[in-house]
């Protein structure tokens, strides 16, 4: 009766979930909307995409890591009722993220110059992309926090009042202003919502002293974190930097437009994951086993269906984006849908993965993210030839990672995993 239970509320929570971050979704899709029929301008909107969804999550793989990292050992330490490491985390990071930020903001006002000239941004653009990497650090622990401790509705509500501020402000500011600064600004806005988790702040408070959970084991966790954290950047936002280096302005905003839209194929089924790592981050024995693979089975179900949905529908999506019909972007949707399913399929192995401190796995990822990234760098200089390569690669990184994925979990607990600490 128990598994019973824990089998339905794990399910219940990834579906729930799954159902409200979708509706974020779609309002993310609407602020593509908006900045595509305002960056009138060609190359605007491909530089502004490029801003957000390229550079940014390049200055954001570092926070990315220790979100993993850090959700990780909450969902640990929560799940043992081992407050005083739990608090010990939650105070380091606060003050870390307080030292990072401000020599952060000294080194983006010394380095956004250089950094525009080598990345051949506007400064002002990048200058706007560094204040948002800022806020991001904070919005990154705000995630790493929800999703250890299973906050998924609250998860799911911050991420939907994000996207709404997105959406209002960005409308509001590209109007008046239509420009790449405005459309990175309004994104970078939008993590102010993350301040609503100051009303549940009395659920953070802990009794006892905290201790300090740094050892050599989070050290060694970290270290993997970077792997599957880079491989997935590279995966996922590895190809906009091709094509920011590779394309003109008229097919850079073409292939933005198509890349947002099959990226959002795995994003919109990711919170099936978000569950599933700290499911598995709490508990990785016993008949929760069989619960969390019908969560990776519903997953992948979804992925199917939402590629299916958006190659039907990839003209229609274009013209929502665009404010017009643009055949340039709509016949790249097959390929990159294509690529997208296995770079989800990639995703949720990883993520497995790493919640079962799977080691060797969780390299092997990141080895071949940037494998995958070098492929598309030498051999994608254009349009044709970046979407040529990109489903037959991914293709082949997905079945390594599945067969190795395979083996891992019928030997689980032989070397490649590393075991948690429990003193």
């Amino acid at each position: 009766m128990k598994s019973d239970s824990r089998a339905g509320g794990l399910l219940r929570s990834g579906v729930t979930f799954s159902i409200i971050s979708f509706a974020t979704g779609l309002g993310n899709l609407a602020f593509q909307a908006v900045i595509g029929r305002h960056l009138t301008v060609p190359g605007q909107y491909g530089n502004a995409n490029s801003a957000l969804n390229g550079f940014m999550p390049l200055l954001s793989l570092l926070p990315a890591v220790a979100t993993f990292a850090v959700t990780h050992y909450i969902a640990q330490f929560h799940a043992r009722g081992d407050h005083a490491r739990l608090q010990g985390l939650l105070v380091g990071c606060r003050r870390f993220l307080f030292r990072l930020t401000a020599a952060g903001s000294v080194l983006a006002a010394v380095a956004a110059r250089p950094l525009s000239e080598f990345f051949h941004y506007h400064p002002s653009l990048m200058l706007v992309t560094l204040i948002g990497a800022l806020m991001g650090l904070w919005g990154s622990f705000a995630t790493a926090l929800c999703q250890g401790l299973a906050w998924f509705k609250r998860l799911a509500l911050i991420g939907f009042l994000v996207m709404v501020l997105r959406v209002l402000f960005g409308w509001f500011v590209t109007l008046r202003w239509p420009a790449p600064e405005t459309a990175v600004l309004a994104s970078a806005f939008a993590l102010l919502a993350n301040l609503v988790l100051l009303f549940w702040r009395k659920d953070l408070t802990l009794h006892g002293e905290p201790v300090s959970p740094w050892n050599r084991e989070f050290v060694l966790y970290l270290a993997v974190s970077a792997a599957c954290v880079g491989g997935g950047f590279f995966f996922t936002q590895g190809d906009l930097l091709v094509a920011k280096k590779f394309f003109s302005g008229a097919d850079n905003d073409a292939y933005n437009c198509a890349e947002r839209l099959a990226v959002a194929l795995p994003m919109a089924v990711s919170p099936l994951l978000t569950v599933l790592f700290t499911s598995r981050s709490g508990a990785q024995a016993g008949t929760v086993v069989a619960d969390q693979l019908k969560l990776l089975g519903l997953y992948v179900l979804a992925l199917l269906f939402g590629a299916g949905a958006l190659f039907l529908l990839r003209g229609f999506c274009v013209q929502i984006i665009l404010g017009r019909a643009s055949p340039e972007a709509a016949g790249m949707i097959a390929r990159l849908s294509m690529t997208m399913v296995f770079v989800g399929l990639l995703q949720a192995l990883a993520l497995w993965s790493l919640a079962s401190r799977w080691l060797k796995i969780s390299l092997s990822y990141g080895a071949l993210g940037l494998a995958y990234w070098l492929a598309l760098l030498l051999f994608g200089k254009t349009p044709a030839e970046l979407l040529r390569i990109m489903p037959v690669v991914a293709g082949i990184a997905f079945g390594l990672l599945f067969v190795l994925w395979l083996l891992a979990h019928k030997t689980s607990g032989t070397p490649g995993a590393f075991k948690p600490s429990t003193t």
